[in-house]
């Protein structure tokens, strides 16, 4: 049963159960006990499962650890220390795991002072970084406490020597899970974690969690399944226990009534003044391009000020630049340091005061994950500021601002049934021993992510592993596994399982760049999430040029020039990150109330009292919310969580454009405007060209005219699934995900003997792969790839719901006609079809476009 914990402990009952070296200790050091603590130390000391998510600062990773150090100092004492594992500490971060080995050899020391003699506990890191040499000494005497990654975890599981020393594994704890949960590390670790319990027997699971939801369901992804039900855990849920000082913020008084360089000064001196203001500050950018800008146009803006004082970090950084980035926060030496996304997990950067975040984080928990990293101790303040620098983003953030300030998280998505993971995990059980096939069914179906595996897709699996689609062969796929159908038994096929297995391991995808040519001439390079979103004919702009995409092969694009052309895919798509659904439909409801005012004929102080107490908005900022949504008003109609509004533009050169505004957040359109265009492409045997934002998404024949709205109905819930399997089947993102899945299930070998395979070579291998096992029916790599697609990088569920609301009246749909693009649809048409211009070309082009609206709405009267 999954159960809140209600009421915390008293500091009395707690100190009751430590042992009292370790409560000597904690009174000196502390003295109180922190409110994570008081409600979750006696639940870890009693050997309940239990979830932690508390911001943070506010001492959970001591929670997690206090009743295990106490048990371990207690068998010290009693000199019943064996060689052999009692904890395993499990986080996404290799940085993170150092710094949690120096928070406990602190401690520890401290309390060998105390007691005046050697306790003995060991605590040691092995991750992919551990030299040999360590990992060996590790073998003669293994640490008591043992601090790893979930892919590390995985190859000492399958370690013989190594795996002895986990058989009476008392707690794992696994931090940041939510951070795990959302991806096919987590989906890998919860296997990983029902092999551990058939090897150790029942172990204290605990999770560490900064804000996410539903906690429920992160609960149940820890402790996994026993017999369809849910194991029991217990949830301490302290989120809201720091204050937070939150705030949006405008460069500017009026952000359409403004140049490019006006709201790009206002931008650095804002930023300036605030970083000024503080000891240290954090900014987000939420792109690397964006990082580095930021920092290069702080240092040029005001030389005086910064030099070696602000840095960036990123994951395309060097780990040596990035840890020393790290270092220099913690020792107070940095005034700012600017930040993509890297810097959100809780590793230890010291004390920040503030944090910026530059546009939309998109999510509710990113946004409080963010703030979280400022106000060091537990009761200091966590202070955000928010800068937007259009209308939507203000919207947005808005928006986003009261939902985290009352409370109200974006839900969690935990992919399901991930068969490239679960082949890969087989195999690693198969390299055990030889294992009964059921009972190995039963073993994947206790966790939470394979608990509605299908026992058709298992088997398929095992095919797949044995050898059972011979042809496969031909292409260097040998079987991995035996099987004895008889018997219902399986093992390993080759002396080299082990070798081949630990140096395939994991599930992180090797990225890289991918070469634009035209024949032979390199023009640049743009990396593979972009290459995702393509076509053939697509244009594409590089380097202040347009170029028609042809076609791929391995790491490289061929391409043609094509100058002057409009582009079809905006530039700026693969590095942003999609807004939530969740909260896509908190702007949608936020909008509809404003609609509704407007409509009944509401004067403006009247709408502007609202937006002030619906909103934690200052003066010009809910002056600017009404006159974007009263011009949108005027001129058009308000798209909000109940109504579709269908935009019928013709554009410059009689250029015919079907903007769809359906505010679902950026998966759910892509789920939406493929589908479409797939129709369109079918019906009128034509192509088409798509932008989609997270507000929408608009359609495209250039002059020809086109049935969008004709295709739109004839989506149905029922079919949406099979329309966008079939839309996706010859794009470039089946074949990078299909590459991406097949090394996950050991189709293709990253390493072999030694050699490491480049990832142009791994395309390559991939799409010969793909053309060739897409003639087996229901192939579970080919399938898993389509399921990665729609479910996890689109959101087919959410966008099947949407469809359903519109099939039931729910959600109903409206049309304009507009010969000037609507308030709401000039982002999206400027940044598409003005991909080209530079960024100061597309702000006047908005303004332009701005003035003739008004214009319009004033001869309407």
């Amino acid at each position: 049963m999954i159960v809140f914990q209600k009421e915390p402990y008293s500091d009395e009952e707690i100190y009751r159960e430590l042992c009292p070296l370790i409560r000597t200790w904690f009174k000196g050091k502390f003295g109180e006990f922190a409110l994570p603590q008081r409600y979750a130390i006696l639940n870890i000391h009693r050997g309940e499962n239990t979830l932690i998510s508390a911001p943070t600062g506010s001492g959970k990773t001591l929670t997690a650890f206090l009743s295990i150090l106490n048990e371990l100092i207690k068998l010290s004492e009693k000199n019943s220390l064996e060689d052999k594992i009692y904890c395993l500490y499990i986080s996404p971060l290799k940085a993170l795991n150092n710094d949690i080995e120096k928070n406990l050899n602190e401690p520890l020391r401290e309390i060998t002072e105390i007691a005046n003699r050697d306790l003995g506990i060991r605590v040691m890191v092995r991750t992919g970084d551990t030299p040999s040499s360590r990992k060996s000494s590790m073998l003669k005497k293994p640490p008591h406490i043992l601090i790893t990654t979930p892919e590390t975890f995985s190859i000492i599981l399958n370690a013989p020597k190594f795996r002895e020393f986990l058989k009476d594994v008392k707690w794992v704890i696994v931090d940041e899970i939510h951070a795990l949960a959302e991806n096919k590390r987590g989906v890998h670790l919860t296997l990983s974690l029902e092999r551990l319990q058939d090897l150790a027997g029942r172990f204290t699971r605990i999770a560490l969690s900064a804000t996410v939801s539903p906690l429920e369901e992160i609960a149940k992804f820890l402790v996994g399944y026993e017999n369809g039900e849910s194991r029991d855990c217990k949830i301490v849920d302290v989120q809201f226990i720091k204050k937070l000082d939150l705030k949006v913020m405008t460069p500017v008084p009026n952000l359409m009534n403004t140049t490019h360089k006006e709201l790009q000064d206002s931008l650095y001196k804002l930023l300036h003044e605030l970083i000024s203001e503080h000891k240290t500050t954090l900014i987000f950018t939420n792109t690397r391009s964006g990082t580095e800008s930021v920092v290069h146009n702080l240092k040029t803006n005001f030389p005086q000020y910064y030099g070696e004082n602000i840095g960036a970090h990123h994951s395309s950084l060097s780990r040596e630049h990035r840890i020393d980035m790290e270092n220099r926060l913690k020792d107070g030496k940095l005034k700012c340091v600017v930040s993509s996304t890297s810097l959100e997990l809780g590793i230890d950067i010291g004390y920040i005061d503030l944090v910026i975040l530059l546009g939309s984080p998109k999510s509710v928990a990113r946004a409080l994950q963010r703030v979280g990293r400022s106000g060091h101790k537990l009761h200091d303040i966590a202070k955000g500021r928010i800068v937007v620098m259009d209308r939507d983003d203000l919207v947005e953030c808005s928006v986003l601002l009261k939902d985290g300030l009352e409370g109200r998280i974006d839900r969690i998505h935990i992919p399901d049934n991930a068969l490239d993971v679960l082949a890969q995990q087989i195999y690693g059980i198969a390299i055990e021993g030889v294992q009964n096939i059921d009972n190995v069914y039963y073993l994947v179906k206790r966790s939470y992510c394979f608990r509605n595996l299908d026992i058709y897709d298992y088997e398929n699996v095992l095919k797949y592993l044995s050898g059972e689609y011979v042809d496969l062969e031909q292409r260097n796929v040998y079987a991995k596994i035996w099987i004895n159908r008889d018997k219902r038994v399986m093992g390993k096929r080759c002396k080299m399982a082990r070798v081949l297995y630990s140096t395939n391991i994991g599930t992180i995808p090797d990225e890289s760049f991918v070469q634009v040519k035209i024949g032979d001439q390199a023009i640049g390079k743009i990396d593979e999430g972009f290459l995702e979103r393509m076509k053939r004919e697509d244009i594409f702009v590089l380097g202040g040029r347009t170029y028609q995409f042809k076609y791929a092969r391995g790491q490289t694009v061929q391409v043609v020039s094509a100058a002057g052309r409009v582009p079809t895919i905006p530039s700026w798509f693969s590095e942003q990150l999609p807004l939530s659904f969740d909260l896509a439909l908190e702007i949608g409801r936020f909008r509809r109330f404003v609609g509704e005012k407007l409509s009944l004929g509401e004067k403006k102080a009247e709408v502007l009292k609202f937006i002030n107490e619906y909103l934690y908005v200052d003066e010009n900022s809910a002056n600017s919310i009404y006159e974007y949504m009263k011009e949108q008003y005027l001129y058009a109609k308000i798209p909000t969580d109940k109504k579709v509004v269908i935009e019928f533009y013709r554009g410059f050169g009689d250029k015919k454009y079907v903007i769809f505004h359906t505010l679902f957040g950026r998966r759910v359109n892509d789920a939406l405007s493929r589908a479409v265009a797939y129709v369109i492409s079918k019906r009128e045997k034509r192509d088409t060209m798509i932008s989609l934002t997270d507000n929408g998404f608009y359609i495209s024949a250039g002059e020809k005219k086109i049935q969008a709205l004709q295709a739109f109905d004839d989506l149905k819930a029922v079919n949406l699934r099979e329309i966008l399997i079939r839309a996706v089947e010859k794009t470039e993102v089946l074949a990078r995900r299909f590459r991406h899945c097949a090394t996950r299930s050991l189709m293709i070998l990253r390493t072999y003997k030694g050699h490491r395979k480049s990832v142009g070579r791994q395309q390559i291998g991939s799409r010969i792969l793909l053309n060739f096992v897409s003639k087996f029916h229901d192939f579970p790599i080919l399938k898993e790839a389509r399921r990665e697609v729609l479910e996890d990088l689109m959101d087919i569920g959410h966008a099947t719901e949407i469809m359903d609301k519109i099939k039931n009246g729910e959600i109903r749909i409206e049309t304009i006609s507009t010969e000037i693009p609507s308030p709401f649809a000039l982002n999206m048409i400027a940044r598409g079809y003005m991909d080209v211009l530079k960024m100061e070309d597309r702000m006047e082009f908005i303004k332009r476009m701005h003035e003739a609206i008004l214009m319009r709405i004033s001869k309407k009267g």
